[in-house]
């Protein structure tokens, strides 16, 4: 069993906590199908999942579950942004069988395509996804977004600076305006592991960890303890800073490593993914209270990852 497995079984023992039930599901695993219905139930899983691109296999043993999901398009976006058409045809293909009995939250069009030679089509994918569930009935029912990481964040220290890249935020700010009108979330994904790696002479593990016994970051009148708070707050504070005040901020994926760097350890992936579960359901020094909507990396070992 792996780390992030091992890490995974604290979802039972934890399974009477209100937040962080959400889990994403990878495809890089040759014993992937048929396994998802009975991780639903011997997890008890009561809250969402992932998934990189459209299953019908897993997508009928949703039914009935009342999981929320986040859905990848699982496609090339350049040909949604470019053809409406193929954007009618993979909601109709996808979704609308399903979207009487399976909980479709969001779609994602595109993860971690900012920056990058994709960046420019997320929007019109967007767009015409949008459009293609508009003209079902159901642009009220499910939203549609694009998956983030912090990458796009240009300066994050102190969170109360926190500010987009100049050169992301051509890119960012109209897809921030198109959540803004269809009252979408933001997808981020946030690894403090990858923060923590690249910044090991100032960032400590207990602090990355959720384990730091006080206040590491003093901004203000917030105090910081975890730097997954700080990152969440830092986006939240870009976003504010471009008019995206109102934006709620889904976090699509995060976790720790088990092998294969500094810090990558079984012990530290399960302590970091014990910690956020027990965590989201806090809120943040900004954002007290409000329940941060978290999927955990992941529900199988990607073992061709």
């Amino acid at each position: 069993m792996s780390g992030a497995e091992r890490a995974l079984l604290s979802l039972r023992e934890k399974a009477q906590a209100v937040a962080c039930r959400q889990i994403k599901v990878g495809r890089l695993r040759r014993t992937f199908k048929g396994h998802v219905y009975k991780i639903n139930v011997s997890f008890e899983i009561k809250g969402g999942i992932r998934l990189y691109a459209p299953n019908q296999d897993v997508f009928r043993a949703l039914r009935g579950s009342n999981i929320e999901d986040i859905i990848d398009v699982g496609i090339d976006v350049a040909s949604l942004a470019s053809d409406p058409s193929v954007a009618f045809k993979w909601v109709q293909s996808n979704i609308q069988p399903f979207s009487q009995d399976v909980n479709f939250y969001y779609i994602a069009v595109g993860n971690e395509l900012i920056p990058g030679p994709q960046a420019q089509n997320v929007l019109p994918a967007m767009q015409n996804v949008q459009n293609a569930l508009q003209s079902i009935g159901l642009q009220d029912k499910i939203k549609v977004s694009t998956s983030i990481s912090t990458v796009v964040i240009g300066n994050s220290y102190p969170p109360s600076a926190g500010a987009f890249s100049s050169y992301t935020l051509p890119t960012l700010q109209p897809i921030i305006g198109f959540l803004t009108g269809t009252g979408a979330p933001l997808l981020a994904n946030v690894y403090p592991y990858f923060s923590y790696i690249d910044n090991l002479n100032t960032v400590t593990l207990a602090y990355a960890l959720f384990t730091s016994p006080r206040s590491v970051v003093s901004n203000g009148q917030l105090q910081y303890q975890n730097l997954f708070d700080a990152t969440v707050d830092a986006l939240y504070t870009a976003l504010e800073k471009v008019g995206g005040n109102n934006i709620a901020i889904v976090v699509s994926k995060s976790g720790w490593p088990s092998d294969g760097g500094v810090g990558a350890t079984t012990e530290n992936a399960q302590t970091y993914v014990s910690n956020l579960i027990r965590h989201v359901g806090q809120g943040t020094p900004k954002r007290p209270g409000n329940y941060i909507n978290t999927f955990i990396f992941a529900m199988f070992d990607e073992n061709m990852n």
